[in-house]
C-alpha cells in the first residue's frame, strides 16, 4: 500500500481503546439514518477523531480556520512527533487524572501506530533512546512504568547505551535506557489524514468560529445539520470552550543536515531536556531559548556544533495548547441557556504530546458521542472510572 492508495483499513472500538483492522469497517443499515458530527478542528487531534467518527458510522463535517500546509504550518505540524511515554518531555503534566488517562491514551497510539507500519511503507520508527541521569528518581519510575508496558517494543536499560551512542562525556549521563517509538513526519501525515478523512467521505469548510461554542451550539447543530460537535481546537479552547486555563508553550524545532558529512549521522532520537516557556503570538521568536536549545544538544552529541542547517526549513515554531489541569476530553459540563444538556464534546489541551495522545483522545471522544445519545449525563473527567482503575 502507498500513501496515495485508499485506504483499506479502519478504526473500530476494542474494549475501551481505539484499534486499526485491516477492511471495511460495519457500516449501519442503509435505511439507517445517518448522524452528523460537526468537527471544530483540523489539527491531528480533529482530524484523528474525525477518522474515528466516520468509521464508527457517523457522516463527519470539519471546519477549520486553517488547514495543514508545508508553506504556512498549523500547530500539528511544529512538532517533533516522537512517540512518548507520559510524563512527556514536552510540558509538564502534574494533574493526576490527566497523568493517568494520558498514559492510557498514548498506549492507544503507540498500538496504533505499530498498526500502521505494519500495513503501511516503513521507516515510520527509529529508536528512541532516553538519555537521562537515571538517579533521578522521577525518571526511573518512567522507566519502570515503560518496563511494565508490554507492547512497547525494544525496552533496554544499559549504562553502555551512553558509549554505544558517543553521548559526550562531558554531559554528566551515567545511565540510559531505550526503545522503539514511532516518529512521525507531520508534513506527510497531515496530509494523508486529510487524504483518509476525504476518502472516507468527511467534508471540510474553511472557517473561523468565533466566541464561546455552548452560547451558539444550537445554531450550529441547525446550520449543519449536525447532532453534536467536537471541540478540537486547541489554544482556541480558551475562547471556544470559556476555558481560561488555557495557555500557550512555546515550542521548536532547529533542523539541521543529517547525512553523516559534519558530525556521525544520527540514527536514533536522543531526549535532551527543555526549557519550560510560556509565550504569547507577539514573542513567538524566543531567541535565548533557541540558542540554550541548540548548546544543550551540541553538548549531548559530539560534533552537532558543526552541524549545518537545514537549507528550506532551518526553524520552525508555535505555540503549543496546554491548560491548568492538563488534556481535556469530556462533555460540555455547562447547561444551555434553556437549561438543557449540552451536545458539546471537548477533546484540547494535549501541548506538546498530540500525535502521542491523538488515537487515545479520539477513543474516549466516539465513547462520550455514544453516552450522549444513550441520555446518559455529563460527568468530569475526574469522575469518569473504568474497569480496573483506581486514582491515588
Amino acid at each position: 500500500m502507498s500513501l496515495s492508495s485508499a485506504p483499506d483499513f479502519f478504526l473500530t472500538r476494542v474494549g475501551d481503546e481505539l484499534a486499526i483492522r485491516q477492511g471495511r469497517p460495519t457500516m449501519p443499515s442503509p435505511d439507517t439514518p445517518k448522524k452528523r458530527i460537526l468537527v471544530v478542528g483540523g489539527g491531528v487531534t480533529g482530524f484523528t477523531t474525525a477518522w474515528a467518527l466516520l468509521d464508527a458510522g457517523y457522516d463527519v463535517t470539519i471546519v477549520a480556520e486553517r488547514w495543514a500546509d508545508p508553506k504556512n504550518r498549523i500547530t500539528s505540524q511544529i512538532a517533533g512527533a516522537l512517540w512518548e511515554f507520559p510524563p512527556a518531555v514536552c510540558g509538564k503534566h502534574t494533574d493526576v487524572i490527566s497523568l493517568h488517562n494520558s498514559k492510557r491514551w498514548c498506549m492507544t497510539a503507540y498500538r496504533a501506530f505499530d498498526k500502521l507500519q505494519e500495513i503501511m511503507p516503513r521507516d515510520d520508527y527509529l529508536d528512541h533512546g532516553k538519555m537521562e541521569d537515571m538517579p533521578d528518581r522521577g525518571q526511573l519510575d518512567k522507566f519502570e512504568e515503560i518496563m511494565a508496558q508490554k507492547d512497547i517494543k525494544g525496552v533496554r536499560r544499559d549504562a553502555n547505551i551512553v558509549h554505544e551512542h558517543e553521548v559526550n562525556q562531558k554531559a554528566g549521563v551515567v545511565d540510559a535506557y531505550q526503545h522503539l517509538a514511532p516518529v512521525i513526519d507531520t508534513d506527510a501525515y497531515m496530509h494523508w489524514l486529510r487524504f483518509v478523512l476525504v476518502c472516507k467521505g468527511a467534508v471540510m469548510e474553511t472557517r473561523r468560529i468565533n466566541g464561546d461554542l455552548l452560547d451558539q451550539e444550537e445554531e450550529l447543530l441547525a446550520e449543519y445539520g449536525a447532532d453534536a460537535i467536537v471541540n478540537a481546537t486547541g489554544l482556541a479552547g480558551l475562547e471556544l470552550a470559556g476555558d481560561d486555563s488555557v495557555y500557550p508553550l512555546r515550542g521548536a524545532l532547529i533542523r539541521v543536515v543529517n547525512d553523516g558529512t559534519k558530525f556521525p549521522k544520527v540514527t536514533e532520537a536522543l531526549a535532551v531536556t527543555h526549557d519550560d516557556t510560556r509565550g504569547e503570538d507577539e514573542d513567538i521568536v524566543f531567541i535565548p531559548e533557541i540558542i540554550r536549545m541548540r548548546q544543550r544538544c551540541n553538548n549531548f552529541v559530539p560534533g552537532l556544533e558543526h552541524a549545518e542547517y537545514d537549507p528550506d526549513t532551518p526553524l520552525v515554531q508555535g505555540l503549543r495548547p496546554f491548560r491548568g489541569s492538563n488534556v481535556r476530553v469530556e462533555r460540555e459540563l455547562r447547561p444551555r441557556s434553556d437549561r438543557s444538556s449540552s451536545r458539546i464534546v471537548h477533546s484540547y489541551g494535549q501541548g506538546g504530546a498530540g500525535f502521542s495522545l491523538s488515537f487515545g483522545c479520539a477513543s474516549d471522544v466516539l465513547e462520550l458521542i455514544e453516552e450522549m445519545e444513550k441520555g446518559l449525563p455529563a460527568m468530569k473527567m475526574s469522575c469518569r472510572r473504568r474497569m480496573g482503575e483506581a486514582f491515588a
